[in-house]
């Protein structure tokens, strides 16, 4: 379902309006005649690209970038205030001392960005009245007052982005992939971090009083010279083993793979089913080079590795954490993944539909398990799901497009910003009274 999240009453921008106001706008910066700043507010600009242009100083307030493509762009001390930018390009663009206060950055791509000084705070925003042009009616309660709206980065993928010296005081990262970013000095006080990737990233000198980092991943986080009073860590995930060692196994795993290749290959006669229950493998090379059909891992801890046209049929991987995970082109089919912790996975193109079998002549068809499964923000595109079991799984922001759901579970699913563009969901089951768009 895409759920706007504002009920605003805005003019759509064509490219080529947009394209005449940049013109303008690069002039201006360069103090000629005939320039003009751009100041385009409570705009709907969703889908345009401003990619690569120079639109330092320009304000934006209140206007709409959903699906937008800012990358490599410059937009210094821009004013994107109130902005709704799920799911834009900001790649590799620089935001220096850009104002986001009260923005919402769900999902979007930051990847290489530069936020340096840039104000990630609350935004007070005042209700203009109903019907206006720019009325945010969520932001507010009675006519007129003032309302508190938290900056939102929720989902986004900021690899190697420059936070340094952000005032980002209880804005709101959950979920976001933050590894290897640049943190110092910053104000994260009160701060939502929640199941955020922080690994390999630099926090020195940066004030988390209060910040929630629970379920986190840290590992290698620089945290020298950290405020770190009535933060909460609980279940954040260090260097430290999450699980058993896979030095405890009793032989190489190396050597356990090929025992159980030869399990799979001769039917269970020869070799040895492999099970790496409750074990810490987010470290083990080159996983997706053995066959891992029908093998169990319950509970196990898989972050960040990539399983990229691997053979996975019919495993057991129930609660395990798969955490930015590369699932591209794998054949999944038939395996279980219930409550297993998925988001920011990547599924395009992978094959998780029934797996087809016979025992004792008797045909069996056995889909895949997700019931309960968290793949927020996860790509699912071009995915072939048919019937799958998405039971209460919390799908909020995964990306569906081209999916093939057909007679897919999702009762109890929730799908708060799920795309379902071009998916097939003939006979798919949803809740009484919900809609996918």
């Amino acid at each position: 379902m895409n759920s706007s999240r504002n009920d605003i009453v805005m003019s759509h921008l064509s490219q080529q309006e947009l394209d005449e106001i940049m013109r303008k706008h690069e002039v201006y910066l360069k103090g000629q005649n005939g320039g003009a700043r751009a100041i385009i507010k409570f705009k709907n600009l969703s889908g345009l690209s401003m990619s690569g242009r120079d639109l330092s100083h320009a304000d934006f307030t209140g206007s709409c970038f959903i699906g937008a493509n800012l990358s490599g762009g410059t937009f210094t001390s821009a004013t994107f205030f109130a902005c709704d930018m799920r799911r834009a390009n900001l790649e590799n663009a620089c935001f220096v001392r850009a104002d986001f206060r009260g923005a919402f950055v769900a999902g979007a791509n930051l990847s290489g960005a530069d936020l340096k000084s840039a104000d990630l705070r609350e935004g007070r925003i005042m209700e203009k009245g109903a019907g206006v042009k720019g009325h945010l009616s969520d932001r507010h309660t009675a006519r007129g007052e003032e309302q508190t709206a938290r900056t939102v980065f929720t989902g986004a993928r900021m690899m190697k982005t420059n936070l340094s010296a952000v005032r980002a005081a209880n804005a709101d990262f959950a979920d976001a992939d933050m590894s290897s970013v640049t943190i110092q000095g910053a104000d994260l006080k009160n701060a939502n971090l929640e199941g955020a990737n922080l690994s390999h990233s630099d926090l020195t000198g940066t004030d988390l009083r209060g910040a929630n980092l629970r379920n986190s991943i840290m590992e290698k986080t620089v945290m020298a010279m950290v405020e770190k009073a009535g933060a909460d860590f609980e279940n954040a995930i260090t260097e430290k083993a999450t699980g058993a060692d896979i030095s405890e196994l009793g032989k190489p795993l190396d050597q356990l793979l090929k025992e159980h290749a030869v399990w799979v290959a001769t039917g269970g006669g020869e070799g040895k089913q492999l099970d790496l229950s409750g074990f810490d493998l987010r470290d083990v090379d080159d996983l997706k080079k053995f066959s891992l059909t029908a093998m169990h891992a319950v509970g196990a801890n898989f972050l960040n590795q990539d399983f990229s046209t691997t053979e996975m049929q019919s495993a057991v991987l129930d609660e395990s954490d798969f955490r930015d995970c590369l699932f591209v082109k794998a054949d999944v089919r038939g395996s279980s993944f219930k409550g297993a912790r998925l988001s920011r996975c990547d599924f395009s193109g992978a094959n998780l539909s029934p797996l087809l079998f016979s025992v004792g002549g008797v045909k069996r068809v056995q889909p895949v398990n997700m019931i309960g499964a968290s793949l927020r923000y996860s790509v699912m595109k071009n995915a072939r799901m048919a019937g799958i079991r998405l039971t209460n799984a919390d799908l909020s922001y995964a990306d569906f497009s081209g999916c093939d759901l057909r007679k897919a579970d999702l009762t109890g699913a929730k799908i708060d910003g799920t795309i379902f563009g071009d998916a097939n969901l003939e006979d798919a089951v949803l809740d009484p009274g919900v809609e996918v768009l």
